[in-house]
């Protein structure tokens, strides 16, 4: 394994080492940059030269970068003698400094030069203006947090002052500085416990390092101070710290504040309680803390009493999660976060008519009664549960049971809440239904955990009452556009649902029913004015074909309808987005009234040949691409799952949709019709077959074969090969790809035992044929100008000899080399970012010399 590593950083030392190119121009760069008459370069270009540093400095701990390349100091004392520098080039010398000091022998040079101290140290630029640049303060923090990886490092931020500014910035008015902040003292803590401690772990006598005492000092007295402020950094501080470290002294750290930490669960005058749950939560997900006896669970348990819904939410939703916990603790964990659910179903009656979500709660009722009063904090409060319980739903196992009928029943009452369907007889019922009427909010939360509910068992007994409800707000006007689609969604999964569910306990009229009520309000809602509306519809109609088509009872229901001829009509919807989702629907329509023979079809309005005529109609004339993407992508469908008839007709099919493809203006349709080809070509070779034959060096036993094979000349017919060879120069690098792949996978299965390009010594391609002209027309790539595809310059795309020598000589493998390779190796190379930062310096001093 040491040889292993020893390879890959001797390795990348060679790919990342500078190269005399890129030495010969950094001189240049950084006389430009520290040149004050310079606007200054751009921050994208620096942050790539700090990028390319980092590279560099990561495999190779040696000093030889900076002493083979002094400019480097150079700019680095230019930059420090100037009164004023700009902020973002003073910014980018302390990254630059902080990454050429991460290696010990690199940052003893720069310590030599006083470059460090005075970077770094209290004479530098903490004591100038420039400092309330916050860009220079983050730089700081950046460099300082980069060198840090060796004891020196360490000592010397300690010994100079330089951890007391660390304090200072966790409060920055800059979030990004003072993030950046809290993160480097946890590096720095971790970095000082695990590598400055010599004794032996031991929980009752553990001897801090220098550093670390400073630090856990600072920690202990932020806690107890009487500022708001410190006592969050501190929370911050000690919530990444145990989220990123789990070594058993953490647990050392922990006893010694975890009194204070308590305290705050009742402490009135601390307002740190969300991110004291989040501390906690971290602390849970921690081996180090969920199995140890340091009273975690208890100050979990007493978390969870204490802390108010809105901030204990996060906090049991993520100890539900949890695969450790004690079980006790997960059953308080999932009451509180019920609490809301239950005081909603029980505010719907007075006395309550059916059983309540809960037996008992943790904590007062009155605090969840009065948030839902509270016309600020009610919809936040719901739509916060609804999530979580949503996320719960999402896990496949779940390690406590919830009571889903009584959930579903709750959730029903809110929906009826916020349309105003509900008259509840309790007070507090009539104050949470005024406050929640058409609230889209809470709406969409309880539609997607009604959503997510359709997959657990025991909600059958309600489902009837459930589809009023979802009825209901299908047919409502007051129904908004992004509510009706949450709608849609749910209905859709609750009739897959109650499909399985008349399987089983043989309820057929109640499905037809359900059925016929959900077809006629799509019928409406497929005429509405809004084209929002008219879209979901569609997209709710192609989810129940693809998950029902199967069944007699859906495939009746929606044929006796109207909705068919309305989904057909919306094919010529003004809204681009509509058409396209009416090609889709049509296209899965299909799979029921034309390519289901068992189903008898109902009079004689359904006419396959006229809606293939309209889709093609679509993808050769339609002005929008949604639509014509939609034709493609239907048509491959079609095609992969064997509904375009007999292969004389398929190829016919494929031949007129490719020629209409392959000059289509969206990339995006040209490359659907690529996949079309695929299929195609993948389909009938595996129905032909191909002819066996010997190795094929001579070309003459290639021209021998070709008759016999009716794969190729199926091909040639439909002309896949124009518009695959036209593909390999489409100005879009994706559909040049596939094409190119698609070559691959022919060439393979018409020479699976080699080429004639193979056999050949010289690589010279054979004359005739126009092959040798093809090569060099492919090699222009995007650049080829006309490509042409009618039998020009003696290429004859239709020609099965033509072709059979096209795939077994033409280089595709440097074809497919230049299309997978990225113009990054030239534009994000370190040379060209060097040239780009002169570049720009010699156009502003050309600029300037034209002055006068």
């Amino acid at each position: 394994m040491d040889a292993q590593k020893a390879w890959f950083i001797a390795r990348a030392r060679r790919r990342f080492a500078m190269t005399r190119e890129c030495a010969l121009l950094l001189p240049g760069v950084c006389a430009a940059l520290a040149d004050p008459r310079q606007p200054g370069s751009d921050d994208t270009c620096l942050e790539k030269l700090l990028d390319w540093f980092r590279s560099m400095t990561e495999f190779d701990p040696s000093v030889s970068l900076v002493q083979d390349n002094p400019c480097l100091t150079e700019f680095i004392t230019s930059i420090l003698a100037l009164p004023e520098p700009n902020p973002s080039i003073l910014s980018f010398t302390l990254r630059l400094a902080g990454i050429l000091a991460s290696s010990e022998n690199r940052f003893q040079h720069l310590q030599q030069e006083k470059l460090l101290v005075r970077l770094f140290g209290t004479d530098g630029p903490l004591s100038s203006t420039v400092w309330e640049d916050a860009s220079v303060r983050s730089g700081w923090v950046e460099g300082v947090h980069s060198m840090m990886h060796h004891q020196p490092a360490l000592h010397f931020l300690c010994n100079g002052g330089g951890i007391d500014v660390i304090f200072a910035l966790q409060g920055d008015p800059s979030l990004f500085v003072a993030s950046s902040a809290s993160r480097l003292l946890v590096h720095m803590l971790i970095f000082s416990v695990e590598s400055e401690t010599t004794k032996p772990f031991s929980a009752k006598d553990f001897d801090w390092p220098v550093c670390a005492q400073m630090i856990i000092k600072h920690i202990e007295d932020s806690l107890q101070s009487s500022s708001a402020s410190h006592v969050e950094q501190s929370l911050k501080l000690l919530t990444s710290l145990f989220s990123s470290c789990h070594s058993r002294w953490t647990e050392v750290l922990w006893l010694g504040i975890a009194k204070q930490i308590e305290s705050f669960l009742t402490d009135e005058t601390v307002q740190a309680q969300r991110m004291l749950a989040n501390l906690l939560l971290n602390m849970a997900w921690s081996p180090v803390f969920c199995d140890s006896e340091g009273g975690l669970w208890a100050l979990v348990t007493s978390a969870l009493e204490h802390l108010t819904p809105v901030q204990v939410g996060p906090l049991a939703v993520g100890i539900l999660r949890l695969y450790k916990c004690p079980q006790d603790v997960r059953i308080q964990a999932l009451t509180v976060l019920l609490q809301p659910m239950d005081c909603i179903l029980r505010a719907a009656s007075q006395p309550l008519e059916y059983a309540g979500l809960l037996d008992e709660s943790v904590s007062d009722p009155a605090t969840v009664e009065s948030l839902l009063s509270s016309k600020s904090s009610c919809a936040s409060l719901l739509c916060q549960t609804l999530a979580h319980l949503e996320e719960l739903l999402s896990l496949v196992y779940l390690r406590v049971d919830l009571p889903y009928t009584s959930l579903l029943r709750s959730l029903m009452t809110i929906l009826q809440f916020c349309n105003g369907f509900l008259s509840p007889a309790s007070p507090l019922g009539s104050t949470i239904s005024r406050i929640l009427i058409n609230c889209f909010r809470v709406q969409r939360s309880a539609l997607d955990v009604l959503a997510a509910l359709s997959e657990r068992k025991g909600c059958d007994a309600l489902i009837g009452s459930l589809f009023d409800v979802l009825l209901a707000y299908l047919e409502s006007p007051n129904t908004t556009p992004t509510v009706l689609k949450k709608t849609f969604q749910a209905t859709s999964k609750w009739l897959v649902r109650l499909h399985e569910l008349s399987c089983s306990t043989s309820q057929w009229q109640q499905t037809e029913k359900i059925l016929a009520d959900v077809f006629l309000v799509l019928q409406k809602r497929l005429c509405s004015p809004c084209w929002e509306v008219r879209d979901s519809s569609l997209e709710f109609l192609t989810v129940l074909i693809k998950c029902l088509r199967d069944q007699d009872e859906f495939r009746q229901s929606l044929l006796s309808s109207e909705v068919p001829s309305l989904t057909e009509n919306l094919l010529e919807d003004p809204e681009s987005y509509v058409r396209a989702s009416a090609v889709t629907a049509v296209g899965h329509l299909a799979f029921i009234t034309f390519f289901a023979p068992e189903l008898p079809v109902i009079g004689n309005q359904y006419n396959k040949e006229n809606t293939v005529a309209k889709l093609q109609e679509i993808l050769s004339k339609d002005p929008e691409g949604f639509p014509r993407r939609a034709v493609i992508s239907m048509f491959t469908k079609w095609l992969r799952q064997g509904c375009t008839g007999r292969m004389e007709d398929t190829e016919q099919f494929v031949s007129r949709v490719i020629q209409t493809v392959e000059h289509d203006l969206d990339w995006e349709v040209r490359l659907g019709g690529l996949e079309l080809v695929e299929v195609f070509c993948s389909q009938t070779i595996c129905q032909l077959g191909l002819p066996r034959c010997s190795s094929v060096p001579v070309l003459s036993a290639v021209a021998s074969s070709i008759h016999q094979n009716r794969s190729l000349q199926i091909f040639c017919r439909a002309k896949l090969f124009s518009f695959l060879f036209r593909s390999l120069c489409d100005c879009d690098k994706p559909v040049g790809q596939r094409a190119c792949d698609i070559l691959f996978a022919l060439r393979g299965n018409f020479y699976p035992t080699g080429t004639p390009r193979d056999s050949q010594e010289t690589g010279e391609l054979p004359a005739g044929h126009g092959i040798a002209w093809l090569q060099r027309t492919l090699r222009q790539g995007s650049l080829a100008q006309n490509f042409p595809t009618g039998g020009g310059n003696g290429v004859d795309f239709e020609d099965p000899e033509s072709m059979m020598l096209a795939l077994g000589t033409i280089d595709l493998e440097e074809l497919h080399d230049e299309l997978n390779r990225s113009s990054d190796h030239v534009e994000k190379s370190p040379q060209s970012l060097l040239q780009d930062i002169l570049a720009t310096v010699g156009t502003i001093e050309e600029n300037e010399a034209d002055c006068y």
